[in-house]
Parts: structure tokens; C-alpha cells; sequence
């Protein structure tokens, strides 16, 4: 299972993602150049929770098939999911998803 710093080194691998914290100090929020959300980070939960912007279609896949996909918590619930860390998704599975999430937004 992908930890906080290796998750964080992937979002940071993506051309032009920075680093943000406009909501509270424990909350990260990667963006892309235009300034546009593509995956925040909720510092303090455990398990380990990120928020992907996702296509809708794709987003109610995810939700009927793995329990530890939600809907975006806080966010725009048609347009993001929050993935709980437990396990469920294989580690490739969540890179794919913030790639995606990425391209979406870029």
C-alpha cells in the first residue's frame, strides 16, 4: 500500500503540480500551472484519504465496485471521489486515478 511521502512524490512527478494549503494546514491540495485542484491530501486521517477529480461515469464504476471509494468528500460529488488508503485498490489502481485526475484538470 502507497504511503503519505510516496504518494506525494508521484502527485509532485506530474509536470507543473505544486503544492498548496489554502483551506487549513492539514489539508494538501495539489494543483496544476492554471491553479486548478487535482488531488488533495487529508494529512491527519487515518487511514490515509485522498480526494481525485475523476470522470463521472468512471467515479460511479469505482464506487459500485471497491467500499473504500467514496464520493468527494467536502467537493463536488459528481466530479470527485475520495479514495480511503486500506488496501482495496491495488497501488497501481491509485496512481492511475491521480494520473487521470491530472489530465482532467491540466
Amino acid at each position: 500500500m502507497l504511503t503519505r511521502q510516496e504518494i506525494e512524490t508521484y502527485i509532485m512527478s506530474m509536470p507543473n503540480a505544486w503544492l498548496d494549503f489554502p483551506f487549513d494546514e492539514k489539508t494538501a491540495v495539489y494543483k496544476v500551472a492554471s491553479g486548478k485542484m487535482f488531488a488533495l491530501v487529508a494529512d491527519d486521517s487515518n487511514p490515509l484519504r485522498i480526494s481525485l477529480k475523476c470522470d463521472p461515469n468512471l467515479s460511479e464504476l469505482l464506487r459500485e465496485k471497491y467500499e473504500s471509494v467514496l464520493p468527494g468528500y467536502h467537493l463536488n460529488k459528481k466530479h470527485w471521489i475520495t479514495v480511503i488508503m486500506t488496501g482495496q485498490l491495488a497501488d497501481d489502481e491509485v496512481k492511475d486515478l491521480i494520473r487521470h485526475s491530472y489530465e482532467l484538470v491540466k
